[in-house]
């Protein structure tokens, strides 16, 4: 039977949503057993937090300075001691997932599965491919250990429960290298929503035109209460900081709302937004591309057709 071990994602003693959809597609394996491993430093309440998602059976914690900050090298070769006898170990598809999982599974002396968007069944995993225009069926040699990581986009997150798995504190004799140290973590603050978890989120691109004329985006997501996105193009022209892009070599997210303004739609873009609910498409240009997958578009300009929608709302 099959046995899965979840690594936790958490930041500043909370757990991520990540978590939760990780443990989702550990349940579409139907396995004897999903456990959920927190590494950290002080472990209690992101252990209760991991506890109480349904499909859980243990949360297995592990405390030590070194799992103060989720560096890598100091998280894997734990992992890797932990995943005996589990036959899957599965991580989010996030920055945090992309960084450890490749190195557990080197340890572990296997290749690892990415960004898997469905369960066909223990050993078999669809990914997208080429910039999403593909989906690729991958079967894994059941005679060995799965390292894969989730692509949270495509599943939802698993539920809370009343009744709380068990917490079991595990002391590992593993040493671990010093070659890497954290210095410092330096992220962006807002008060709106967090880009990768929203349920709505309000897109601009290029057609917006301007680092100023950005804000006709900040207002319109604020009076929506929607998380703000930005296309490539708008980053790199420098109307928005980079951790607000969407797409490919961006964040991928499904919220229920997508409303891409001013955005062509390129397939870059259109990779980061294939899992969302509604797409919603303001262009000038009637024969932009975002408008072939776009469940309602409107053509014309943006600084007309947003303070309309405003007076609507209102």
């Amino acid at each position: 039977m099959s046995k899965v071990l979840v690594i936790a994602e958490h930041l500043d003693g909370k757990l991520n949503s990540s978590t939760a959809r990780a443990i989702s597609a550990a349940a579409a394996i139907k396995p004897e057993a999903i456990d959920v491993l927190v590494l950290s430093d002080k472990a209690d309440a992101i252990a209760a937090e991991a506890a109480k998602i349904q499909g859980v059976n243990r949360v297995l914690t592990v405390e030590r300075p070194e799992n103060a900050h989720p560096l890598a090298a100091a998280l894997a070769p734990q992992i890797a001691q932990v995943a005996a006898g589990y036959s899957h170990v599965f991580a989010p598809s996030t920055t945090f997932g992309k960084d450890v999982a490749p190195r557990v599974a080197a340890l572990l002396g296997v290749a690892q599965v990415s960004d898997v968007m469905s369960v066909e069944d223990s050993h078999t995993f669809k990914r997208p491919i080429y910039a999403g225009n593909a989906i690729i069926t991958v079967q894994a040699d059941p005679s060995h250990i799965i390292v894969a990581t989730i692509r949270t986009a495509s599943w939802p997150a698993a539920a809370n429960v009343a009744n709380s798995a068990s917490i079991e504190a595990l002391s590992l004799d593993v040493a671990l290298p010093s070659h890497t140290r954290f210095i410092e973590l330096k992220q962006g603050k807002s008060d709106r929503p967090d880009l990768q978890s929203a349920n709505k989120v309000v897109s601009g691109g290029r057609g917006v035109g301007s680092k100023e004329n950005f804000e006709i985006i900040y207002k319109f997501a604020d009076k929506i209460g929607a998380a703000v996105g930005a296309s490539r193009a708008a980053v790199d022209a420098g109307y928005v900081p980079n951790e607000l892009q969407v797409g490919q070599t961006g964040k991928i997210i499904a919220p229920e709302l997508y409303m891409a303004i001013g955005i062509s739609g390129a397939i870059q873009h259109l990779t980061g937004i294939k899992d969302a609910g509604t797409i919603v498409a303001i262009n000038k240009d009637a024969e932009a591309p975002i408008f072939e997958i776009a469940d309602i578009g409107l053509v014309g300009d943006l600084f007309k057709l947003i303070p309309e929608l405003e007076q609507a709302i209102d």
